[in-house]
């Protein structure tokens, strides 16, 4: 199967998976708010945070360990994916094990001298902390073999896992509006537990499918190779503990200076970005492979086009979502909450501005990490990702209004898509001129003629369901032509006209 082939029969599973999970999360959400009530949700989201951010570090480390898996298929060797498998088994309990023991350190630290929590709340809150920390340990250990699934490009894997997960999501939340348990203890100990079994399904469905899934130290633990990926890990998990770190710190820097309400309004606004990014990152998480394993058989101008039309893709795939949610944003929560809590609005609109500008170089430091000379990157990043943090923290000592942290992270943003280019034109050879023609200048141009049009209802329609439907039907419409007149070369569009066609045949023939 070419490329082209396996990435879209991968990125019409994993679709086909966001169109159920989507739903069912989203109204998990509104179920779960419901029953907590503003104030419990906000502890669950300030204290549990690391639920999201589970997600986040489990996919950035498993992206290191997938770097060598996908390197060395690409480099067609079975012996040496065997060993990489068993040295990323070791790597991560010591990972885990040394993340357990900060997380305790600091959850001491958080509950006495830091959050804001109601005292009638703060054991239950420790409490729900403990269950996510063993949550947190169970995932790093699972790396390895989510490293080994996504090196594979098993698409069909991940989406049947995720529906089970959002189908449990909602029984979750639907026995938490019946249980006569304290309700934010049970719904902790139950997402802790939800994820556990996650990781132990994938883990039992590796060992039986996956040949180099087989823990033998004796035979295949190579010490130069634990030196090699220790360092690669350890580069790849001070970037992403460092971005965990700034995204959680949030929470508590709200926290802070305005109470759990707001941490509320945030954990809403991450669902719904989380949700809707999803559809980017799908196709992300198909090319994701291709990217590496070119790198590993010497590809380096296929690596590249595949970034740079990934970036591009990923940034037009959440305008699709983006525009008609932005633009009628508040009509679309008075449908979907009961009650929305102060600054739900604002915050998820600054964020969905952030998750844009980030889409111009979410590719490339795939690209950078499947070159392999990730040290210097990762430190300059590690240093840019806190900074927004202080920044914050200084500006709400001056009665600045709780959005300004979005704001500053947009900032934050836009440094990091520099620091990425420049440093994806040093290691991986990217022309500057050949990023801004085939990425910036289409994003823009299509972003702009999208947008302008679909707000053209808001000058002569009410707020309704009916202006909702015509800026949705406009803006699909609308953004489906830019793309094709202004987003798309020559070469884009005849491969779209082949996957098309193709399509059309397997239609007409079944």
């Amino acid at each position: 199967m070419s490329a082209t082939n396996r990435i879209m029969k991968n990125t019409g599973i994993l679709y086909i998976r966001m169109g159920i999970t989507v739903f069912i999360s989203l109204y998990s959400t509104r179920v779960i708010l419901n029953t907590l009530g503003s104030d419990d949700f906000g502890i669950f989201n300030l204290v549990a945070g690391s639920i999201a951010m589970l997600t986040f570090l489990n996919t950035a480390m498993a992206s290191a360990t997938q770097r060598f898996m996908s390197f060395s298929q690409g480099a067609q060797d079975k012996n040496l994916q065997r060993e990489i498998f068993n040295v990323s088994t070791v790597l991560h309990l010591i990972i885990a094990a040394a993340v357990f023991i900060i997380l305790e350190i600091a959850g001491y630290f958080l509950f006495d001298y830091i959050l804001k929590i109601p005292f009638d709340r703060i054991e239950t809150a420790k409490l729900v902390l403990q269950f996510m920390i063993v949550s947190t340990v169970f995932t790093i250990i699972s790396v390895p073999y989510d490293a080994v699934i996504n090196a594979h490009e098993n698409m069909f894997l991940f989406a049947v896992v995720s529906i089970i997960e959002a189908i449990l999501k909602l029984a979750i939340a639907l026995y938490l509006s019946v249980s006569t348990f304290d309700k934010l203890t049970t719904f902790g100990f139950l997402t802790a537990v939800l994820s556990i079994f996650v990781l132990i399904l994938r883990k039992v469905y590796c060992n039986k499918m996956y040949e180099e899934c087989t823990i033998n130290l004796k035979k295949y633990f190579n010490k130069l190779l634990f030196r090699e990926m220790f360092s690669f890990a350890g580069w790849s998990f001070l970037g992403a503990s460092s971005s965990m770190f700034a995204n959680y710190g949030q929470g508590i820097v709200l926290n802070m200076f305005f109470g759990p309400i707001v941490n509320a309004a945030q954990g809403i606004s991450n669902q719904v970005s989380g949700q809707l990014g999803g559809f980017a990152g799908t196709m992300l998480k198909a090319l994701n492979p291709t990217i590496v394993k070119s790198e590993g058989a010497g590809n380096r101008s296929l690596m590249l086009k595949a970034s740079l039309v990934g970036s591009k893709t990923s940034f037009f795939l959440l305008l699709l979502f983006y525009i008609p949610v932005f633009i009628e944003m508040p009509t679309i929560f008075e449908l979907w909450l009961k009650d929305i809590p102060p600054y739900t609005i604002i915050f998820c609109r600054l964020l969905l501005i952030r998750n844009l500008l980030e889409q111009f170089y979410v590719t490339l430091a795939n690209s950078i990490s499947a070159v392999g000379n990730i040290r210097n990157f990762q430190v300059i990043k590690s240093v840019l990702a806190v900074l927004p943090l202080f920044i914050s923290y200084v500006l709400f000592k001056y009665n600045y209004s709780p959005f300004i942290i979005y704001e500053v992270f947009i900032l934050y943003a836009l440094l990091d898509g520099i620091l990425t280019v420049y440093f994806a034109k040093i290691y991986c050879n990217l022309l500057i001129s050949t990023y801004i023609k085939s990425v910036i200048f289409p994003c823009l141009i299509v972003g702009f003629v999208s947008v302008s049009l679909s707000c053209l209802p808001m000058v002569f329609m009410q707020k309704g369901i009916l202006r909702l439907s015509t800026i949705l039907f406009i803006s699909i419409v609308s953004l489906i032509t830019s793309i094709w007149t202004w987003g798309l070369d020559d070469k884009e569009k005849g491969i779209g006209i082949n996957l098309i066609n193709k399509i059309t045949i397997r239609i007409i023939n079944t």
